[in-house]
């Protein structure tokens, strides 16, 4: 008699492959079969000053996480992972749904940036990226003779 392990999500992936044209859905190679793999979630916001990137990365310990500025290709760059915690209970079921591994999120920077004076801080399981912006003197619009 053959087994087979029932795998619940298995058709929400497959549709997600039809619908997405293929495109593989995450997943960690453990010992814990199925877990998702670690996608932060990501806000961005914008004032008169500066733009602001809030990543959710609880669990995380700031020297696991690393932010990198290519100022050539204007990209800010979040990487670093989430570990996977190996508990064990012999008495008791329990079902994991947290996510682990690792991940990187690149972002396209504008023009008007600062990239010398771009600030990262780790508070409470959220990573606050500030990017101030460099003021640009409005360019006038010139006006050309038709000859």
């Amino acid at each position: 008699m053959l087994l087979t392990r029932f795998d619940p999500f298995a058709e929400i992936r497959d549709l997600e492959r039809r619908l997405l044209g293929a495109v593989d859905v995450p997943t960690v190679k453990s010992d814990k079969e199925g877990v998702n793999a670690f996608v932060p979630t990501v806000n961005t916001r914008e004032d008169d000053k500066a733009y602001i990137v809030e990543v959710d990365l609880p669990g995380i310990d700031k020297k696991d996480i690393k932010v990198n500025i290519d100022p050539e290709n204007r990209t800010l760059t979040i990487s670093g992972e989430r570990k996977f915690k190996n508990e064990v209970k012999k008495e008791d079921y329990y079902k994991i749904e947290s996510s682990y591994g690792k991940f990187m999120r690149t972002f396209s920077l504008p023009e008007n940036v600062d990239v010398d004076k771009i600030d990262a801080k780790n508070e409470n399981g959220v990573l606050n990226i500030t990017i101030p912006k460099v003021k640009q003197e409005a360019k006038e619009v010139k006006e050309i003779a038709v000859k």
